[in-house]
């Protein structure tokens, strides 16, 4: 989902930057959002598509992952699941506000999944029959089916906990000029595509003890920018215009190495590159040219050649962290020109003398989607020249990255290079469901074999076990399906510049997180 899932800390902007240092108090901030988190058009959780770090700043969550991928308090203290797995009680840490000082009680917490019903989101909580309120702090989940994923989703940006009277008055405003949470953070200002300003929370006093500090943040002002260029964001950490970039590409680490005060963060990776495959679009309908696409594709050398030997290829369409990832090895799809060419000659398209296979007076001419940040760029070129290799003529179209989700809605595209960050298996259900062709569903895949593994793994497993069986089996039949090929895995690396930040010893969770910005402070 796309939700990254979905969280970084400053994103690109598409309008020129000043290169200066900036004049900052101790206890101001202000960092970069990379390409994955630029154009998010609100700060409303109940009709995101897509968050950004911001998010977990504004907002918290009932549920706080670590980077072990283990579960632990927020909101609620402490949770326990009936045996059957037909209902979990929740109980409220006391004293909670929202940022208006409207308190959080067990009342708010049913009124706001009543409305998440309604949301984009509202499969995370399909399972949920109802939410019962026992007292201010307790509360309980009744189950239509057991839900081993529960935890994962309470814990997601995309279930951050609201105000729903505020919401219910701001409408469809809401997000834009106010956006009330219980987070380390208040919105102040929030400019589409250009920034978000945020505050401290000075009454804030229910950390996750996944943070050292269980007061209000260190830092008072923290300015997010969206800076979608990967060269610019990189030039603004140097010359000072930015105290840290969410995401940095591994093209500047070896630069980061030589440069006194810049240090790099590693985060556990959560991302994968993949090109999806319109499956509706000719000549995807054949899936011996859909494997054929995905088999041309070389993971090594790019992970070699494009990303200079850092993270690793990606084989499927999972991070290789999660169980559910350990399909057979004979699905695992690897570069393979030998196969590639062999099935295209199967399905009658033939080398002409120029390289490019035709079929009918038809050349195999294909469109190649991909945005316009550096890195996707360069990527795509490659992509391109090793599909041109076994014969496709692919074209490049290139987008800007604040609105190639719109143009996939359209439907339109045949071939894209793109990537997602997420932490759980449901991210093939969020790709691959018939239920949303265009965007996220960029594929446009619709099989109803896939459709019914892809219930029994959402909704079918009473135990974690059974869920990674079901989402194994359900992995498999979409990856040997070939609505997409998977390119990369990249590492997940935060760089900043130590004379003005210091970061926590241990960072708990997969990103620059509200949990984590707890603990980070500026030098005097």
């Amino acid at each position: 989902m796309f939700h990254t899932l979905r969280m970084r800390l400053l994103a690109g902007s598409t309008c020129a930057l000043a290169l200066f240092p900036l004049s900052l108090s101790a206890q101001e901030a202000v960092l970069a959002m990379g390409s994955a988190e630029v154009g998010v058009p609100n700060y409303n959780p109940l009709t995101a598509v897509n968050t950004n770090t911001a998010f977990s700043m504004i907002y918290d969550t009932l549920v706080e992952q670590d980077a072990d991928l283990t579960y632990h308090p927020h909101l609620a203290t402490s949770w326990e699941e009936a045996p059957d797995g037909k209902s979990w009680t929740f109980h409220l840490k006391p004293g909670i506000k929202f940022h208006n000082g409207d308190p959080l009680t067990s009342a708010t917490i049913v009124e706001w999944i009543d409305m998440y019903r309604k949301s984009e989101n509202s499969y995370m909580i399909d399972n949920v029959e109802k939410v019962e309120a026992v007292d201010d702090t307790t509360f309980k989940f009744v189950m239509k089916n057991p839900d081993p994923n529960l935890l994962y989703n309470l814990s997601s940006s995309f279930m951050a906990v609201i105000d729903p009277a505020v919401v219910k008055k701001d409408g469809e405003n809401y997000g834009i000029t106010e956006a009330i949470g219980t987070g380390p953070f208040k919105l102040e200002s929030f400019t589409l595509g250009q920034e978000t300003v945020l505050v401290r929370n000075d009454d804030y006093a229910w950390a996750s003890p996944l943070a050292e500090n269980q007061g209000p943040p260190h830092i008072a002002k923290l300015t997010l920018r969206e800076i979608p260029e990967d060269s610019t964001a990189f030039l603004e950490l140097k010359s000072g215009g930015v105290d840290g970039l969410l995401s940095l590409p591994t093209d500047y680490l070896s630069e980061i190495a030589t440069q006194a005060n810049l240090a790099v963060e590693k985060l556990p990776g959560d991302e994968v590159y993949y090109m999806p495959i319109n499956v509706t679009k000719e000549p995807f309908t054949d899936i011996k040219v859909r494997e054929a696409a995905a088999l041309a594709i070389n993971q090594d050398e790019i992970l070699k050649n494009v990303f200079s030997n850092y993270g690793m290829a990606a084989n499927n369409m999972l991070i290789s962290a999660l169980p559910e990832s350990k399909i057979d090895p004979s699905l695992l799809i690897s570069y393979n020109a030998d196969k590639a060419n062999a099935l295209l000659d199967e399905a009658g398209w033939k080398k002409g003398a120029d390289g490019i296979r035709e079929k009918d007076g038809k050349k195999l001419t294909v469109a190649l989607w991909t945005q316009s940040d550096s890195v996707f760029r360069r990527l795509t070129e490659v992509v391109q020249a090793e599909l041109k290799a076994v014969g496709f003529d692919p074209q490049i179209q290139t987008f800007d990255s604040s609105v190639i989700r719109d143009q996939y809605k359209t439907g339109n595209q045949q071939l894209a290079v793109r990537s997602y960050n997420w932490t759980n298996a449901d991210i093939i259900d969020w790709f691959f469901g018939g239920d949303r062709l265009g965007y996220p569903n960029v594929s446009m895949f619709n099989d109803p074999k896939a459709e019914e593994l892809r219930t029994k793994a959402m909704t079918g497993s009473a135990t974690q076990a059974e869920r990674i069986a079901n989402f194994l089996a359900y992995n498999s039949y979409v990856s040997g399906q070939f609505p997409y090929a998977p390119i990369y895995q990249p590492e997940k690396n935060m760089a900043y510049n130590k004379d003005r930040l210091v970061m926590p010893a241990v960072i708990h969770g997969g990103s620059m997180s509200g949990t984590v910005m707890q603990d980070v402070s500026v030098k005097e």
